[in-house]
C-alpha cells in the first residue's frame, strides 16, 4: 500500500532548484520512498537505500533512461545501457579514461586554468562560472576528444540549451522545443566530427574509438558504430562539461561560506583532494540518477510498482544524518564513506570521475594560489533554467590578489 505523500517534491520547481535540502530532509524522515503522481516517478532518498539500489542493477535497470522523462532512452549513452551490452560497451569506452591518459592531461588542465586566472588578474571582478568554470572543462574535453577550438564555444552553448527543462508540472518536466532542437544540433556537430575522422584518421580519441574492438565473455567481437561514438560525445558535452563546471561553482560557494577552511586550503594545497570529495558530498552537481524498476519492491512500507521510474536522489543520500553527522556543514577534514555516492556506484560508476576530480583539484589549486581571499557578490548569483543538474549560471566574484 502506498501512503499519501507528506511533502511535495517536484525536482523542477523553482524552490527546489534554489535549495532542495530542506525538502530532501523531510523526504528522508517522513517519506523515504516518495511517489510523485504528476511526473510519475518514485524517489529514494536515504543513503543505504540509494546504495542498495545502485548495487542491484537487475532490479533497478538503466535501459529506460536515467532522466525523469526518459528522454535519453535509446540514444546509446553508456549510463543508459544494461548488461550484457553494458559490459563490452564499458570496456571499449574505458580506454578513453585510462589512468595514464588522465594523468597526462594534468599539465594541460593546469595551463588552461592558469591562463584564465592570470587574465583575470587585471580585473576587479570576474564571473567564476562564465569566465572560468564553464570554459575549463570544455577546453579539457575538447583536448581529450580532439574537438577543434573553433567548435568549442558552440558546443558549450548547445549543451546548456539542451539540459533545460520546463518547471511546470502540467508539462511533466519535459524538454522544451528549444532543448530538443539543441540536442539535434549538437548531434550534427559530433556526427560530422566522427565522419571526418573516419575519412581522415588521426592520433585522437575519436579515431581510437573508431578502430577499437573488444571481445565479450562469449567470444564475440564488438566495435562501436559511429552513432554510438556520437552518443558518448553528447554525454560528455552535457554530463562531463556541466558537471565539472557546476562542481567548481558549488565548491567556490562552499569555501566562501567557510573562509577558515579556504585559508587552510590556500596554505596547504595537499588538502585539496579531500576538499574536492567534500564538495561532491556537500552539493553534488548531479544529484539525481534515474532507474527503471523491473519488479515490485517493498521498502519502508511503500510498494514501488514494477515497470515504474525511480529516481535515486544522491544529493539527499549524501546529506543523510544516518550516514554523516551534521551533513549540512562543509568540512574538508570529514571522514567520508568509502562508498561515495557522487559519481554513481556499482556497474554505472562514472568513467570520467578521475578526470573530473583532476580538473576540480587543479582549478582550486590555481584559484587559491592567486586569489585566496576572493569575495562573492551574492545579489548577482543566479541559477540557470530548471534541469536535473545542480549548478550556477552566474557567480560574480571580487578578486584580491
Amino acid at each position: 500500500m502506498t501512503l499519501p505523500p507528506v511533502v511535495e517534491y517536484n525536482p523542477y520547481a523553482t524552490e527546489i532548484q534554489h535549495n532542495p535540502y530542506p525538502c530532501w530532509k523531510r523526504l528522508r524522515d517522513e517519506a523515504p520512498v516518495y511517489y510523485n503522481p504528476e511526473l510519475d516517478f518514485y524517489a529514494i532518498t536515504r543513503y543505504d537505500d540509494v546504495l542498495a539500489a545502485m548495487l542491484d542493477p537487475a532490479t533497478y535497470i538503466s535501459g529506460h533512461g536515467v532522466t525523469i522523462d526518459g528522454a535519453d532512452r535509446g540514444i546509446g549513452f553508456l549510463i543508459s545501457t544494461d548488461q550484457p551490452e553494458h559490459t563490452w560497451y564499458r570496456r571499449l569506452l574505458s580506454r578513453v579514461f585510462t589512468p595514464r591518459r588522465v594523468s597526462e592531461l594534468e599539465p594541460f588542465v593546469r595551463q588552461v586554468a592558469a591562463g584564465y586566472l592570470d587574465t583575470a588578474r587585471d580585473k576587479v571582478r570576474i564571473d567564476l562560472v562564465q569566465e572560468f568554470s564553464l570554459r575549463l572543462p570544455l577546453d579539457v574535453i575538447g583536448e581529450l576528444v580532439g574537438v577543434p577550438a573553433e567548435l568549442r564555444g558552440a558546443i558549450h552553448d548547445l549543451s546548456v540549451r539542451s539540459s533545460a527543462r520546463d518547471p511546470d508540472p502540467a508539462t511533466r518536466g519535459m524538454a522544451s522545443d528549444d532543448a530538443r532542437s539543441a540536442v539535434m544540433e549538437l548531434k550534427c556537430v559530433y556526427d560530422e566530427l566522427v565522419a571526418d575522422r573516419r575519412r581522415h584518421p588521426g592520433d585522437d580519441v575519436i579515431s581510437m574509438l573508431i578502430a577499437a574492438e573488444v571481445t565479450d565473455d562469449d567470444g564475440n567481437t564488438h566495435r562501436l558504430s559511429d552513432q554510438l561514438i556520437t552518443a558518448q560525445f553528447l554525454l560528455l558535452a552535457a554530463a562531463g562539461h556541466e558537471t565539472v563546471a557546476n562542481l567548481i561553482g558549488n565548491g567556490a560557494v562552499a569555501l566562501w561560506w567557510w573562509p577558515d577552511q579556504r585559508r587552510e586550503l590556500a596554505r596547504d594545497p595537499r588538502l585539496t583532494p579531500g576538499a574536492v570529495e567534500e564538495m561532491l558530498r556537500w552539493d553534488n552537481p548531479a544529484p539525481l540518477a534515474g532507474r527503471w524498476c523491473t519488479r515490485d519492491v517493498e521498502l519502508h512500507g511503500t510498494t514501488i510498482a514494477a515497470e515504474s521510474r525511480v529516481m535515486l536522489v544522491l544529493g539527499s543520500a549524501n546529506h543523510d544524518e544516518r550516514r554523516y553527522a551534521e551533513p549540512g556543514q562543509f568540512d574538508i577534514h570529514r571522514e567520508l564513506d568509502p562508498r561515495p555516492l557522487v559519481f554513481g556506484f556499482g556497474i554505472h560508476r562514472c568513467l570520467g570521475a578521475a578526470l573530473a576530480r583532476l580538473e576540480v583539484r587543479v582549478a582550486f589549486e590555481e584559484l587559491l594560489a592567486r586569489f585566496p581571499d576572493y569575495e562573492l557578490d551574492e545579489p548577482g548569483i543566479r541559477r540557470g533554467p530548471a534541469q536535473m543538474l545542480r549548478g550556477l549560471m552566474n557567480l560574480p566574484a571580487v578578486l584580491t590578489p
